[in-house]
């Protein structure tokens, strides 16, 4: 019996928190962000998420 690929719950709440403050830093008027230092680790951590999300829903199932 092959296991679903699942998605992991903590990473995925995880990565639409740390989105919607990037989002928020963002400012769309001057086209920059408020504060880059923040935007930064935002990113990093958002991009962190994103990836661990997408290695678990790409895993190949082991025979």
């Amino acid at each position: 019996m092959q296991k679903k690929p699942s998605l992991s719950i903590v990473f995925l709440i995880f990565a639409l928190i740390v989105g919607g403050a990037l989002r928020r830093e963002f400012d769309t008027t001057a086209m920059k962000f408020k504060n880059t230092g923040l935007a930064i680790v935002y990113a990093v951590t958002f991009l962190f998420s994103v990836y661990i999300l997408l290695k678990d829903l790409i895993k190949q199932p082991e025979k």
